[in-house]
């Protein structure tokens, strides 16, 4: 038979697990890779969903920089299985097979920035948007800069479709996996016309 003090400390333990206020059961942080017509795609999760995408320019590094930043200093473990969904609905985009994802995510971003990817959330598949009429459909006619640094720390590329977010004059701007990847997502949707 367990002591008092720890028969309590097992019942809180057991709580805290059961309600997913463990910290180590909450933060379980899984990821895997595929190769794509973009180039190679890093997907992380957390047991609440998606938290990251990497892709383009400075990945692996940056994608693992940001994941020790914003989620656990813990390094994940490479887990297909885990991302197994997400994994499947990212080759279906690349395959034009799905316009839509429908995946858990875990968002993680000030109010302005998960307002601004909501907003951009709703850009269809194969259409393109201004940084200041993302800014207009907010009610912040004078935000597109502020749009725009939002955009800057999307954590979900593609996923979150900031590829389709585009300059006032139709010009390719700023797009943290560089520009030619911004260029090949827009041309796989048909919104940019082949080189």
């Amino acid at each position: 038979m367990l002591p008092k003090l720890g028969l309590e400390y097992l019942l809180l333990l057991t709580f805290l697990a059961l309600t997913g206020r463990c910290k180590s059961r909450a933060l379980s942080l899984a990821y895997a890779r595929m190769d794509s017509p973009a180039g190679l795609v890093w997907v992380a999760t957390t047991r609440t969903g998606i938290c990251t995408v990497g892709l383009g320019a400075g990945q692996p590094d940056a994608f693992f920089a940001w994941l020790a930043r914003h989620v656990s200093a813990k390094p994940p473990r490479e887990d297909p299985t885990a991302l197994a969904p997400a994994l499947t609905q990212l080759r279906e985009y690349f395959s034009r097979i799905r316009r839509e994802f429908d995946l858990p995510l875990d968002v993680r971003g000030t109010a302005f920035q998960r307002a601004v990817w909501a907003e951009v959330a709703c850009i269809p598949y194969g259409a393109t948007a201004t940084y200041g009429e993302i800014a207009q459909r907010m009610g912040r006619p004078g935000a597109a800069r502020a749009v725009g640094a939002a955009m800057g720390a999307n954590p979900l590329p593609i996923i979150v479709p900031c590829h389709r977010v585009i300059g006032a004059g139709g010009s390719l701007t700023g797009y943290g996996g560089g520009l030619e990847v911004k260029a090949a997502l827009l041309r796989l949707e048909g919104a940019l016309p082949p080189p």
